[in-house]
């Protein structure tokens, strides 16, 4: 079906086995499945405030922990974006990157996002490809 498939990891939920499980399915023989993860860096404001070195180490424990729960999943590769807004950096990515399905999972939303979360709503209006949304 898709040649080219990227899913959107948040690592601090443990429904990426879902995700990736669901972008095999969609996947044409061949296909390349790229995992992502965002890394929001602090806010420059609050970097004031914190010690030299903090944003680094996030971002090398987000890159650990991005390595660390892909390591049995050798038919995956794996980018770790760096942004504030992690929408915008999927789509940016996908756009750039020739990807023609974006995978990933939402959150169930309040009233103010109403049909989906924030991320995903973003996804849905600006990628250049399919998107397929998991309500988990």
């Amino acid at each position: 079906m898709y040649g080219n498939i990227l899913v959107a990891l948040s690592l601090e939920h443990g429904i990426s086995a879902h995700a990736l499980s669901t972008a095999r399915a969609l996947s044409s023989e061949g296909g390349k499945i790229t995992a992502t993860h965002i890394h929001e860096p602090p806010n420059k404001q609050i970097m004031y405030y914190m010690e030299e070195g903090v944003a680094e180490k996030s971002y090398r424990r987000a890159k650990e922990r991005l390595a660390e729960r892909l390591k049995d999943e050798t038919d995956v590769s794996s980018v770790l974006l760096e942004s504030q807004s992690a929408g915008r950096a999927i789509t940016e990515y996908a756009n750039k990157n020739g990807i023609d399905c974006i995978v990933l999972a939402s959150h169930k939303p309040g009233m103010r996002e109403f049909f989906l979360g924030s991320t995903a709503a973003l996804i849905v209006r600006h990628a250049h490809c399919s998107v397929h949304v998991l309500r988990l």
